[in-house]
């Protein structure tokens, strides 16, 4: 499984956001792994198995994922600390045109 997992979920319509681009960045700003969010809103194999403690950014790319239906946020950024390099790190990301919200899941 990889160190870092995630899913979006469209909180305006209450169904897994398909085909968000998503971008997994180390400290840096250097790409580590890309994928997009499948029929669940996951994005399948993204990473990794393992990863050394540090930090680490998630990029989702709602504004092409939008397209021409009025929004607000054309990226979201989700920088975190991977603090236990042993630890499985969920981020999920709830969406909607206007707002976000995220969380460390389990």
């Amino acid at each position: 499984m990889s160190h870092i997992t995630t899913h979006v979920l469209d909180t305006a319509t209450g169904q897994p956001a398909v085909g968000v681009s998503v971008s997994l960045l180390d400290g840096d700003g250097s790409a580590i792994a890309t994928g997009a969010t499948d029929a669940d809103g996951r994005v399948s194999g993204f990473g990794p198995d393992a990863l050394p403690a540090g930090r680490y950014r998630l990029v989702f790319d709602t504004g092409a994922w939008f397209g021409d239906l009025p929004h607000f946020y054309p990226l979201v950024t989700i920088d975190f600390w991977l603090a236990d390099a042993a630890s499985h790190y969920h981020v999920p990301l709830l969406l909607s045109p206007f707002a976000y919200s995220t969380y460390r899941g389990s």
